[in-house]
């Protein structure tokens, strides 16, 4: 390009990405066509006249969350550096729950009904809530202890309420009970029943999940050693909001689902936006498992479970977005 072309070039790219011109506007402006326009914007930045640079804050990683989401199939995919530090074992960043409260506040609009699911990333995401338009907010899952309600799910419940100006819909609850009767018998007092009027209404649900294992699994930390053996003999793999599932994200151990205090399964594939929270190395198989299931759409997760999930090799179809029930698939 001569001194000429190349001030029409850099006038012209200053017009187009600057201010903000058509390209339309651009060729009325020089007396040329809106094809040489955009054959000399091309050009601009072929040759390195235009440089166009993308930023993202320093802890997020755009790379990653753009093909985590394109391998996935998932609807939104945000992936967190994790700590240099982080060892193996490492639990979930706490800085997940900052970029899922920021998430939250995106995509929940006035008149939602926002579903919390016990797990430590769901509490970590309602403490650090900051802003959420007017909207209900229900309790999805029991909580781990009851007597640590107020320190847990509930207490979640109520900060993003408070933060929304919305109602909240908590569980006074322990999500595990001892037998099926007992847990049938909660679920038909006034409250409790109350709230699970409500899921059939959450528009967007924040869940947790868990890998089979001690300190990362709700569910595994409160059955028995022999409960336990027996569902990893089934093959259980992932956790989450107490529903197990093997490794290609089909759902084992229904039995015990029916002595928890949860939302169901098929009432959790019928929301239409379910952000799973879940981070660190060690998760990475769970959260696979979970992606598998068809229940949820959309991932805040950290680099290190991204690069594990990115080097699954087997192909798709991944069913995020279809929200494919692979039990049904089996069946098929």
């Amino acid at each position: 390009m001569g001194p000429a072309e190349l001030m029409q070039a850099a006038a012209m790219a200053r017009r187009f990405y600057l201010e903000g011109k058509s390209k339309i506007q651009i060729a009325d402006e020089f007396g040329v066509s809106r094809f040489k326009v955009a054959r000399v914007l091309e050009t601009a930045l072929e040759r390195d006249l235009v440089r166009i640079e993308i930023r993202v804050p320093a802890e997020l990683d755009a790379d990653r969350s753009d093909a985590l989401r394109a391998r996935y199939g998932l609807r939104h995919a945000v992936v967190v550096e994790s700590p240099s530090d982080a060892a193996e074992d490492a639990a979930d960043p706490e800085n997940l729950g900052e970029v899922a409260a920021d998430l939250l506040g995106e995509l929940v609009t006035e008149g939602d009904v926002l579903g919390l699911a016990w797990g430590r990333s769901t509490i970590h995401t309602a403490t650090a809530l900051h802003r959420l338009p007017p909207c209900t907010v229900v309790q999805l899952t029991g909580v781990y202890d009851a007597g640590t309600a107020e320190r847990g799910s509930v207490e979640a419940v109520r900060r993003a309420a408070a933060v929304s100006g919305g109602e909240a819909h908590p569980i006074y609850a322990p999500m595990l009970l001892p037998d099926a009767a007992t847990a049938a018998a909660l679920r038909g007092q006034t409250s409790i029943a109350a709230a699970f009027e409500y899921f059939d209404k959450v528009t967007v649900a924040a869940v947790s999940i868990g890998s089979w294992e001690p300190g990362v699994s709700t569910v595994h930390d409160m059955i028995s050693e022999e409960e336990r053996a027996h569902y990893a003999s089934l093959g259980v793999a992932a956790e989450m909001s107490a529903h197990l599932f093997d490794a290609e994200g089909r759902r084992i151990g229904r039995d015990l689902g029916e002595r928890c205090i949860t939302v169901e399964a098929d009432r959790l594939r019928r929301i239409p936006e379910v952000i799973a929270i879940a981070g660190g190395r060690r998760k990475a198989e769970a959260i696979c498992a979970v992606l598998r299931s068809g229940l949820v759409t959309s991932l805040v997760t950290d680099t290190a479970a991204a690069d594990r999930l990115l080097r699954e090799t087997e192909p798709g179809p991944w069913p995020a977005l279809e929200r494919v029930d692979p039990d049904e698939g089996a069946a098929a």
